[in-house]
């Protein structure tokens, strides 16, 4: 964007050769803004401080460098230099947008966000592919971890807890290109999901007495169906004086309880060494005395581990994992524990599953983005080879509306959960009609 002014009593004049282009100004300034920065004093001062500090001599150098600038561009000038240096550059502002749900960048030049459930392009773009790598640099350094061409794929997260993942070339073709994930400071609370239809209040009461009376519980679904947001909601309903461990890949649960240790895994190192995996934590975590053990993503072999530990003592434990049905994510942690070279029989393994798993809630993500809780199915036992389950509430969709939206209702099947004592022995008292069968509405 050049800029330009007008002479007095004439109409604008054409931009000038030694006018710099608005991106050309901001590496201008922002490289003699490096130059002039006493790195051993600013040590010595706090963040919003040093950001005070820094925001004066960006002015000043804005006023030598271009004192043609409008307020307009001077004030975006200047954010975007202090971004820059103490933020991750153009992401900023798109992290900063809270109607941004996820961030995907393919290459400096091509930036997507998610509002609403639909993706768009953004007009944020990087000035070249080591301008992004610089910035993702920055991020997972942060983290503790690292990128480049010997680990070329990486896992974090951001400040404010978002998740990131990132893939650079050789293997990513036209440049970085990162997911962004968002988790904002303050997540969704129960009332949000409920306001948006995401359950009903039926739904909430069976699912806060069953996390009172320790069921355990798995939550399935597909990518971004909002598994770690309703495990997040979930677990607001444990008891403050309860000991609960969180084990995740990247740190994206935001218990509220007290007395929560959160343990995470590392890779290996540059020299292939140091890694420590979901399974070595869960089985560290059950020499740790714990009330409750959740798992932010059974991925692997790590799953027999978490069934294991919700048939011997801990139950009221949770995890996600990604299926589309309630009957798949049974196959699915079968294939898990197989892929791991685990050689169990096949009944056995599903007795352990039977054994362990009190109810599956399903999460899925509609057409045109709306998130909804499709089953709330009860785990029973094992008949022959088979898990028996049943649905205690359904979502059945009813159509598409105008905009390309999925729209429905809930159901009560009219079943009654076998574990009703289990709920009434932990002083759980549900109303007598709740699983009535009925549409439930919104």
């Amino acid at each position: 964007m050049a800029v330009t002014t007008s002479a007095p009593g004439r109409g604008a004049r054409p931009t000038e050769p030694q006018e710099k282009s608005f991106e050309d100004l901001k590496s201008l300034i922002h490289g003699k803004l490096v130059d002039k920065l006493d790195l051993s004093r600013l040590g010595d001062l706090e963040g919003d401080t040093l950001r005070r500090e820094i925001r004066l001599v960006v002015e000043h150098l804005c006023d030598t460098e271009n004192p043609l600038l409008n307020r307009s561009e001077r004030e975006r000038l200047i954010e975007e230099i202090l971004d820059e240096t103490f933020g991750f550059g153009p992401l900023e502002i798109l992290l900063k947008d809270p109607g941004v749900s996820d961030i995907m960048i393919n290459g400096p030049k091509k930036v997507f966000v998610e509002r609403k459930g639909r993706l768009e392009r953004s007009e944020v773009m990087f000035r070249d592919n080591a301008h992004l790598m610089q910035i993702l640099d920055r991020i997972v350094s942060k983290m503790g971890r690292r990128v480049d061409e010997t680990s070329p794929m990486v896992d974090a997260r951001l400040p404010d807890g978002s998740r990131l993942n990132a893939v650079i070339p050789p293997l990513a073709l036209d440049g970085p290109s990162l997911s962004i994930r968002r988790f904002g400071s303050n997540p969704l609370a129960l009332e949000d999901l409920l306001k948006f239809g995401a359950f009903t209040p039926e739904m909430v009461m069976l699912l806060e007495g069953a996390i009172k009376a320790r069921l355990n519980m798995i939550i399935s679904g597909g990518t971004g169906s909002g598994k770690t947001t309703l495990l997040n909601t979930l677990s607001s309903f444990i008891p403050n004086d309860q000991r609960v461990i969180t084990i995740e890949d990247a740190a994206e649960l935001q218990l509220q309880q007290e007395h929560v240790l959160r343990l995470e895994t590392r890779p290996a190192n540059i020299e292939g060494k140091g890694q420590i995996t979901a399974t070595d934590l869960v089985r560290n975590a059950l020499r740790m005395r714990p009330d409750r053990i959740i798992i932010g993503e059974c991925r692997g072999v790590e799953t027999l581990d978490m069934l294991q530990a919700m048939n011997t003592g801990h139950e009221g434990s949770l995890t996600t994992i990604h299926a589309n049905t309630p009957r798949d994510a049974v196959s699915r942690i079968e294939t898990m524990i197989m892929m791991g070279g685990v050689e169990l029989p096949m009944k056995a393994l599903r007795q352990q599953f039977a054994g362990a798993v009190d109810l599956i809630i399903q999460a899925n993500r509609l057409q045109g983005g709306p998130r909804k809780i499709t089953h709330i199915t009860e785990v029973l036992n094992l008949e022959q080879e088979t898990v028996i389950m049943q649905d205690i509430f359904l979502f059945v969709q009813d159509g598409i509306d105008e905009s390309g939206r999925a729209f429905g209702h809930f159901e009560a099947t009219g079943v009654r959960p076998s574990f009703m004592e289990r709920l009434e022995r932990a002083g759980v008292r549900l109303p007598s009609n709740l699983f009535a069968a009925r549409a439930l509405g919104r």
